[in-house]
């Protein structure tokens, strides 16, 4: 068996080596994705295009624009003399938000009156208005409890001095400047890995079974479960050595701090690829050409990646979604691989996601097997 199953292995490789293109998109394009990944997926915004209309053109309302220019979440493109002017830059995209200062904010302020600001938001991607909106009403907050404070201590001095106030002191565990970057990589690494296991597996069996060389290797004397096993294991050595790669971009380039210990993730990486060689042996049972293994394969993927939390969060779907999430291998990999590297828990933490993959696991190699020998009847 072993020397059968020896054989194999090195025809796997040998085909692997001998095609050059294939050692290039195994190791570039996981790496450039990590690396695109990396600077591009951020819930951060920074220098959202804004236009100001001062209609007030008082020294009060230049000094709350200042406050906008000095803030690295905007960046001030120009300012408006007309209110349809407004409409006309929000439509053509050339700014996110407009905010617009009525005439007679600086006298409201003086007489101790609400001065309001409006501030027009283009809601087209509604994450980036909310997160600028919230910027805007910090920025507006701080302005007019700064200008509070100022006319009590010109008009009433003894008691602005007694008044209280409540400072809200920010203590964030385990990612403490709140860098979205170290949220989203850990997360490419366990999205990339699944992506190539998933279509090398998948490929390398209907390829087989394509080019009519699958039923000249089962006429030799070596057996289904070791072809299986000798069809999919290079394919688990391929997987952790991409997983290699994209975790050494994320740990060394980027700088994502790993806190917890390796058998701990790699634990839960041999488990995640067992997943995934369960799900691409699957996809090669129902599919008979390599177009037809892509199409299925991305029927799989892409709903993978958006149930397994990677950029919307599980408690945001539907109560009915997030039952359905319990079936994606890619949940429980993530919360592993984030788990170790930023608070860096051990089993003791994270031993119900462990035992989750392995139940899937078992159930998708098993299931993929008799499948794969049925087919092969």
């Amino acid at each position: 068996m072993w020397q059968r199953l020896k054989q194999m292995l090195i025809k796997e490789f040998l085909q692997v080596l001998r095609d050059k293109r294939a050692l290039v998109i195994l190791i570039l394009p996981p790496m450039i994705q990590t690396l695109i990944f990396g600077y591009a997926a951020t819930y951060e915004i920074n220098h959202v295009p804004i236009v100001v209309l001062d209609q007030d053109n008082s020294q009060q309302s230049r000094e709350l624009i200042s406050r906008f220019a000095a803030s690295p979440y905007f960046s001030i493109r120009r300012q408006l003399s007309r209110r349809d002017e407004i409409t006309d830059t929000i439509e053509r995209g050339n700014a996110i938000i407009a905010v617009h200062i009525h005439a007679g904010f600086a006298q409201k302020l003086k007489r101790g009156e609400t001065a309001p600001v409006q501030a027009v938001v283009d809601g087209v991607n509604s994450n980036t208005a909310m997160i600028a909106l919230g910027y805007v009403g910090q920025i507006a907050e701080r302005y007019a409890a700064e200008q509070q404070q100022l006319r009590l201590a010109r008009t009433q001095p003894l008691q602005a001095a007694q008044i209280p106030s409540v400072v809200v002191e920010r203590r964030p565990w385990y990612n403490e400047d709140l860098r979205s970057r170290w949220y989203f990589v850990p997360g490419v690494i366990g999205n990339i890995s699944m992506l190539i296991v998933v279509m090398l597996t998948a490929f390398a069996v209907v390829r087989e079974r394509e080019i009519g060389t699958l039923e000249q290797i089962m006429v030799t004397p070596i057996r289904r479960a070791e072809f299986i096993l000798g069809k999919t294991l290079p394919f688990f050595l391929m997987g952790v050595l991409n997983m290699t790669l994209v975790a050494s971009v994320a740990t060394l380039w980027f700088q994502i701090p790993f806190r917890g210990q390796f058998p701990v993730l790699a634990l839960g990486a041999v488990l995640f690829l067992m997943c995934m060689l369960g799900v691409g042996l699957l996809i090669s049972t129902v599919c008979s050409t390599q177009q037809q293994a892509m199409v299925t394969a991305f029927f799989f993927l892409m709903p993978a990646i958006t149930f397994s939390g990677f950029g919307f969060p599980i408690s945001a779907m539907p109560e009915w979604l997030q039952h359905v999430t319990y079936a994606d291998p890619l949940r429980y990999f993530l919360e592993v691989i984030r788990g170790v590297y930023l608070k860096g828990v051990g089993l003791d933490v994270l031993w119900p996601q462990m035992c989750s993959m392995a139940g899937l696991a078992i159930l998708l190699l098993s299931v993929a097997v008799l499948r794969f020998q049925k087919s092969l009847d």
